[in-house]
């Protein structure tokens, strides 16, 4: 009875092993064709990166509005005094 049980719960464990394995290697295999990526994750990091490259390429010329406002208001507080 002993060794029937012990049969049945390694053949159970075998069985799940397998499966587990065969989960992986399918996981495996379609991470690779897709990049790891879905294409909804794919355009939204795309559309991700645009909105940065476009702010960091704003960046100098909104640094030159402020300077051409710091300017302004610093020649407005010398007409004051």
């Amino acid at each position: 009875m002993k060794i029937l049980f012990i049969t049945i719960i390694s053949a159970g464990a075998s069985i799940l092993a397998l499966v587990i394995l065969g989960i992986i290697i399918i996981g495996i295999i379609r991470a690779a064709k897709t990049g790891g990526l879905s294409r909804n994750e794919k355009d939204a990091r795309a559309e991700e990166t645009r909105m940065i490259q476009d702010i960091y390429n704003a960046l100098p010329r909104m640094e030159a509005r402020v300077e051409a406002l710091e300017t302004i208001l610093i020649e407005r507080g010398h007409q004051n005094q």
